[in-house]
């Protein structure tokens, strides 16, 4: 995954072309700079799953 790649799905994700985005355990190294770098980065909840992956959801009310 590259970080152009990772733009798009948070962009689906906010828009809510997609309800939740799973990103692989090998994957996050590469999505996590495009995620961290977002204004509205307080938006977007990870919920760790067992064996490392992760699934993000999009709030309306940005976390704290």
């Amino acid at each position: 995954m590259d970080e152009k790649l990772a733009t798009e799905l948070l962009n689906k994700l906010r828009d809510g072309e997609i309800s939740e985005l799973r990103i692989k355990k090998e994957d996050f190294l590469a999505f996590r700079p495009a995620l961290v770098k977002r204004e509205d980065f307080k938006h977007f909840r990870g919920i760790a799953q067992r064996g490392g992956d992760i699934i993000y959801q999009y709030l309306k009310e940005p976390r704290s």
